[in-house]
């Protein structure tokens, strides 16, 4: 059992002396008892890059299933199989963006606070649309994401559905040339900030411009959507966000919001998990209240007022 909660903690974090340390032990300990898994399972298991420790091949497929095993012995052990949401102190880790934390952690926290008091919320960057690989190794318990019509689920993720929401181009309203309306022409002929915390090579906006043979020209890509009001309010460039995003985060006063001068298939907000780990008392609690809350945010209607002539 202690060799598999090395294996489980190198896997994790992928750096000897942090899983050293989540493990009480030393370095030098963790090593020698990483040489013994190695000897029990005939497998290299974690090949040292620099600081890094990669897994191997097999440790790939030996790490899901070891991972939801001790997560379940875990909370069983824990909990006795009860969970009493209102004495717990459990915590839940999230995979986020800054978006998708200023949309649905606030209300998802406000919950807590009053039904969880205990619980506790911690969050991680996001490193995908669904952060696939954190919820399969256990570095998350919840990842908040999007779904294109495109994308293709793992057989083991589960998926709450969240809220839809439409697109729309925030400009500064000082522009010089966009201040009525905003016809496709004005769209293609501004310089564009795009938000890209994945780094895909193309996002859903462009996406839809390829299926019109179009380009748009980017001026400024961001990681985080944090710093593109302040770039669209002081410049003459444009923002193609869901509404949520420029109504959250957006100063209504420096900016004029429009429809979005083309067809484009609504932002939807999920939250997924993975089977395999989700099956103690605890994570099945969250997954309820994850979904009171995506119904609450579904039926809270933005307070956003934008021009609507271009549709």
């Amino acid at each position: 059992m202690n060799l598999l909660l090395v294996f489980d903690a190198i896997y994790r974090h992928r750096r000897i002396n942090m899983a050293a340390g989540e493990l009480a032990t030393s370095p030098s300990a963790l090593s020698h008892a990483l040489s013994r898994l190695r000897t029990t399972l005939n497998d290299e298991l974690f090949i040292r890059q620099g600081s890094n420790m990669q897994p191997t091949a097999r440790a790939h497929v030996i790490a899901p299933g070891l991972s939801a095993a001790l997560n379940a012995m875990s909370e069983s052990l824990r909990s006795a199989n009860v969970f009493r949401p209102e004495k717990s102190t459990q915590t839940f880790r999230f995979a986020v963006t800054d978006y998708t934390a200023a949309v649905f952690l606030p209300a998802l926290v406000t919950h807590l606070q009053q039904s969880a008091p205990g619980i506790s919320v911690r969050t991680i960057y996001s490193t995908g649309h669904d952060s696939l690989e954190d919820l399969v190794t256990g570095k998350v318990d919840f990842a908040i994401g999007f779904q294109t019509p495109e994308m293709s689920h793992h057989s083991q993720l589960g998926v709450i559905e969240g809220f839809r929401d439409d697109y729309m181009v925030a400009v500064s309203s000082h522009h010089p040339r966009i201040t009525e309306k905003l016809t496709l022409e004005q769209f293609l002929a501004e310089g564009h900030v795009v938000v890209n915390p994945w780094n895909e090579a193309r996002g859903t906006i462009d996406q839809e411009l390829e299926k019109l043979n179009i380009r748009r020209r980017t001026v400024v890509e961001l990681p985080s959507l944090l710093s593109a009001p302040a770039i669209v309010a002081n410049s003459e460039l444009i923002a193609t966000l869901p509404e949520r995003a420029i109504t959250t985060l957006f100063s209504s006063e420096a900016l004029t919001y429009f429809a979005v001068p083309f067809s484009v298939s609504p932002y939807v907000l999920n939250v997924y998990f993975h089977h395999g780990r989700s099956v103690t008392p605890g994570h099945h609690w969250m997954r309820e209240v994850i979904n009171e809350v995506m119904n609450t945010l579904t039926h809270t209607k933005s307070s956003a007022a934008y021009v609507t002539s271009s549709r």
